[in-house]
């Protein structure tokens, strides 16, 4: 089945099962912005909990912060987002679709790319273990002229993002014979750049009223506060300051579900530390950050770090931690030096001394920060498309869809059954469930069949299910069946709770951090 079929299919299963629905469906909805249904609100929180704790509660040197999401203008003029947080755009002429310049030859290159790997690949399994892969892309004609092509194609394209060089840009996309993926013409307009911050107004009166934006980033918040967070914290460098919380971008080509809408979430942690050191902390929070992703046991080879090609104004090194969903290989975390930029700026527009003092070293300075930035949703969207499950039960011959959610992130850990609505079962089911409501969220469901009562819960990653029957009444076990391998036993009813805590914790996932 094409990924893009698949990728349809996650998306239509996400709103019939309670995961994401689109906002203000009933007037036909609004592009780009969703709503989070009773399961994906559940498996968000979830998510926010493990990235949160894995944060604050095993850095000692890591506190929390809520900051507002209206701000004074000049925090934006400070941060360079006024004059320089531009996307470039080109339209096609025929289609009347509009893209982004770069997305459409970064995906360009990545076809090469993929082209080059195909021949590799084959040439692999044709050879064995004799291959010689560096030998193979040094020599074969056809690696070579694609290669070629990228290493052409990639400089003219970094420089022409340095320079800020639009034409270039389109020359690029001309030269390179990139088509519209609606009309399949090359028929383009020129490139122009177009901000991305929503603006609105402040005031109650037209004539008193001031611009100020909806925050396009997050990070500001923990800039402007970073004094008050550093005094009031006695805080000793280095430390960070983590938040989470909601930012917006108008985007003008928001596609591709929710990893690219215009109202988004976003987890990050700013680490304040002394300049000098900050490729050491750069590095060291890049290994961190991909342990924390391959703990979730969700594959390590569907992760992958990228360097940038090109830095933002405000970074010294970047890169991104890459998940590659049924779309391909694509950013769901940044970690980026940011130097003393922000700071730097933010002393220089408000006036306002920004330093630290050392008393070791005695002296004052700006810190350095390297940022850690990840997106919720994106991360949300990594979860679920990594969990659907397409599957032959080979006892039945039957198909079965489930998420295979990590059951530390589930939204439900446990659905309780009866095996019928008599006999004492039901009482005997909610009693499980109202000892083990305060631990975790659990279901109780009596209505259907057991086989389709587990279905319903295979589709919403309900790792394990409990099932009361005639026996539990006789000798007081119950049936526990296990969501991936369908497997059953017998187990203590008293020994439910021991059993899935243990699965589900939250802290023994922490622990292997």
């Amino acid at each position: 089945m094409a990924q893009e079929d698949i990728f349809k299919k996650i998306i239509a299963h996400c709103k019939e099962y309670g995961f994401i629905f689109q906002s203000s469906e009933i007037y036909d909805g609004l592009s780009a912005v969703y709503d989070y249904g009773q399961n994906g609100t559940e498996l968000k929180n979830n998510i926010k909990q493990y990235w949160w704790d894995a944060m604050t509660k095993i850095n000692e040197n890591i506190v929390g912060l809520d900051a507002a999401i209206f701000m004074h203008p000049k925090t934006w003029e400070a941060s360079g987002h006024v004059s320089a947080f531009n996307d470039p755009l080109i339209d096609n002429k025929d289609s009347k679709k509009r893209y982004r310049a770069d997305v459409l030859i970064e995906e360009y290159l990545e076809k090469l790319e993929a082209k080059i790997q195909k021949e590799v690949d084959k040439a692999s399994q044709h050879f064995g273990k004799n291959f010689d892969e560096q030998k193979f892309r040094t020599t074969n004609q056809r690696v070579i002229a694609n290669q070629s092509k990228v290493d052409e194609i990639k400089a003219r394209f970094i420089q022409a993002l340095e320079k800020n060089n639009l034409p270039e840009l389109k020359k690029i996309i001309e030269d390179a014979e990139i088509v519209c993926p609606v009309s399949g013409s090359k028929n383009w307009t020129d490139v122009r750049q177009f901000n991305l911050m929503f603006s609105t107004q402040l005031g109650s009166v037209t004539e008193e009223t001031n611009t100020i934006y909806l925050r396009p980033e997050t990070a500001q918040g923990i800039f402007v506060n970073y004094l008050n967070v550093q005094k009031t914290g006695r805080m000793k460098l280095p430390f960070g300051i983590a938040q989470i919380g909601k930012a917006f971008r108008n985007e003008i080509v928001a596609r591709q579900f929710i990893f690219r809408m215009r109202e988004f979430e976003q987890m990050e942690m700013q680490y304040f530390i002394k300049p000098g050191t900050e490729m050491e902390w750069y590095n060291y929070w890049k290994e961190k950050r991909m342990k924390w992703h391959k703990a979730l046991g969700m594959g390590d080879e569907k992760y992958r770090f990228h360097d940038h090609d090109k830095l933002a104004h405000y970074a010294n090194a970047a890169a991104d931690i890459e998940f590659q969903f049924p779309i391909g290989f694509r950013e769901v975390e940044g970690i980026h030096s940011r130097t003393d930029f922000d700071l730097g700026n933010h002393e220089k527009y408000s006036g306002k001394k920004i330093q630290y003092f050392d008393t070791e070293e005695n002296r004052n300075f700006v810190p350095y920060v390297v940022e850690t930035s990840i997106g919720l949703d994106r991360m949300f969207l990594s979860v679920v498309s990594n969990a659907y499950t397409e599957e032959t039960v080979e006892s039945t011959g039957e198909q079965r869809i489930v998420m295979r959610i990590p059951e530390v992130l589930a939204p439900t850990k446990l659905a309780v059954f009866p095996l019928t609505k008599k006999d004492g079962m039901p009482e005997k089911a909610r009693k499980i469930i109202d000892e083990l409501k305060f631990d975790f969220n659990c279901q109780y469901e009596e209505k259907d069949t057991i086989g389709r009562r587990y279905r319903r819960q295979d589709a919403i990653g309900t790792p394990f299910c409990i099932t009361v029957d005639h026996q539990t009444l006789k000798d007081d076990t119950v049936t526990i069946r296990h969501r991936d391998t369908m497997e059953q036993e017998r187990i203590p009813a008293n020994e439910v709770g021991k059993i899935i805590t243990e699965k589900v914790s939250m802290k023994n996932l922490l622990k292997s951090l």
